[in-house]
């Protein structure tokens, strides 16, 4: 098949990749600079040049592809909104494509959902009413005639490369001399090794159905402390709790992030694809000297 995917050079797509042209897809990856295409067409991916706010480019990409994966975003969190709005912007233009077609449409989104007391699965709906601006779910699955798809992430996707959240705290950690976690540390976050979610994207690629959300989770929910203790031990800084309001402003920007306590289960895309995560936890991940270098 034929696959265009946006964010083909970044963590998580970048492993996308190889999982496709190992099952032997053709990929064509969105590239904005000289360097990102050199690095897409090292590994045999043909490139097409452009951005997420060129959707002119997205539109050509999502033309000549018989599948689209979108997990391209801009994670400047400076301008987090104003981001989120690229992103429904783009996947209106290539759903506006791939409408009237069974063409494939996967979206990324994610499964950190504002509901500490429930387990969230691929039947939860997320909330219209959520704090987050990104809407990435709700704008793919409201294209009329479009046969749209969503990939949850967790809020820690791991492995080689990792400049997600784990290594946020970890910088945040390095540079106050103290790893935090809020109260008892007990909320949770649901994690997936990159490895391990590239292989969802392929089989919701090849036998996904319309309409579905599906779950890229290995672990259902890790308590926060235990990953503060990691970093503190790792980093040789102690390991502390606060009151919420002194973590937040602890964590700055960040502590909406630290604060995430939602535990989510993979359990019916394990059945409904065939899959099973065979990668490291995060924990064990984690505890490895080059997350600290």
């Amino acid at each position: 098949m034929r696959v265009f995917v946006t964010g083909a050079t970044g963590f998580v797509g970048s492993a996308v990749v190889q999982e496709l042209l190992q099952g032997g897809h053709e990929v064509t990856g969105l590239a904005r600079s000289d360097a990102g295409a050199a690095a897409l067409v090292a590994v045999g991916v043909t490139v097409l040049r452009g951005d997420l706010d060129d959707l002119d480019s997205l539109r050509a990409g999502a033309n000549a592809a018989q599948g689209v994966i979108h997990i391209g975003f801009n994670h400047d969190f400076s301008k987090f909104a104003a981001n989120c709005e690229t992103d429904r912007l783009a996947i209106t233009a290539m759903g506006e494509v791939l409408a009237g077609s069974d063409r494939p449409l996967i979206v990324t989104s994610g499964t950190a959902l504002p509901m500490p007391d429930q387990v969230v699965t691929e039947d939860t709906a997320a909330p219209l009413n959520m704090a987050i601006p990104r809407v990435s779910e709700q704008t793919a699955l409201a294209l009329q005639g479009v046969n749209a798809m969503v990939v949850r992430l967790p809020p820690s996707t791991h492995g080689d490369g990792d400049h997600g959240f784990v290594p946020l705290l970890i910088d945040i950690a390095r540079d106050k001399g103290v790893s935090v976690y809020s109260g008892g540390g007990l909320n949770n976050w649901a994690a997936v090794h990159r490895l391990d979610a590239a292989r969802v994207f392929n089989l919701v690629l090849e036998n996904g159905v319309g309409g579905v959300r599906y779950h890229a989770v290995a672990e259902q929910g890790i308590p926060f402390r235990q990953i503060a203790e990691v970093i503190g031990r790792r980093l040789g800084v102690p390991v502390v709790s606060m009151a919420p309001a002194d973590a937040a402003a602890h964590f700055g920007w960040f502590a909406h992030f630290a604060a995430i306590n939602t535990r989510a289960s993979s359990a019916l895309t394990q059945s409904r694809l065939g899959w099973t995560p065979v990668q490291p936890g995060l924990i064990a991940d984690l505890d490895d000297p080059r997350y600290f270098g």
